[in-house]
């Protein structure tokens, strides 16, 4: 079952008189439970493949289908929800709420989506556990160095989303915590069935992913999927 499916996207970015193609003719799908990287040189489309992925953008041409809703056609206001409900971020500065503890973090998406008290409860604390900081559930970012991306990962799991979408999650981790970060997710994937799709330079997140697409100039070089050229 496919979770997304792009076909023949484009995308181009006009600042000024200039004009930059950052996708050309992608056609990708990703089926629910995939753990994937996507990976290329700077300036090779990953970031804006993974915007059109997580429909926090539409595509110039082509079509976008999650679960085979055509997003391109959705209001701004549809794609929100469905952000909301369905896809899952991680971010490389983590983008946690600074005032806030990992406890109210994690709890943020689930009051958002007016999920009932009991079950914010239960869901926010078996996640806490799950990324090992059940014991840090008061602090406050700013008191979790080298655990932020924990936190980021359990509220980006906390909707029960299909789809999880990671941009450079380990670019500001030191090696171990890298190292555990990617367990967490891979773990986390295998129990969920959650698809993970990652945008990244590093050779520690690639060596996790069970499928790499490569990318240049705004094209799939290889999309990673066996038997398909």
């Amino acid at each position: 079952m496919e979770a997304i499916q792009l076909e023949h996207v484009s995308k181009v970015y006009h600042i000024g008189a200039v004009e930059t193609q950052a996708l050309n003719d992608v056609s990708l799908s990703i089926a629910v439970g995939e753990f994937t990287a996507l990976v290329g040189p700077s300036g090779s489309g990953k970031t804006t493949l993974l915007q059109l992925i997580g429909c926090l953008d539409k595509p110039d041409r082509g079509a976008v289908n999650f679960q085979g809703r055509d997003v391109t056609r959705l209001s701004a206001n549809q794609r929100a929800d469905l952000r909301r409900e369905r896809i899952g971020f991680i971010f490389q500065f983590f983008a946690l709420v600074p005032v806030l503890t990992a406890y109210e973090n994690v709890e943020l998406p689930l009051l958002l989506s007016g999920v009932k008290p009991t079950e914010r409860r239960e869901r926010v604390k078996q996640l806490l556990d799950a990324v090992g900081v059940a014991n840090r559930a008061d602090h406050r970012p700013n008191q979790m160095s080298g655990q932020q991306q924990r936190v980021a990962i359990a509220r980006a799991l906390a909707p029960r989303p299909v789809l999880v979408l990671a941009d450079e999650p380990t670019a500001n981790l030191d090696t171990a915590n890298g190292q555990q970060a990617m367990e967490i997710m891979q773990r986390l994937n295998q129990e969920t069935g959650t698809a993970f799709v990652f945008a990244t330079h590093d050779p520690r997140v690639v060596s996790f992913a069970q499928r790499v697409v490569k990318m240049r100039d705004g094209r799939i070089d290889d999309n990673g999927a066996p038997g398909v050229n």
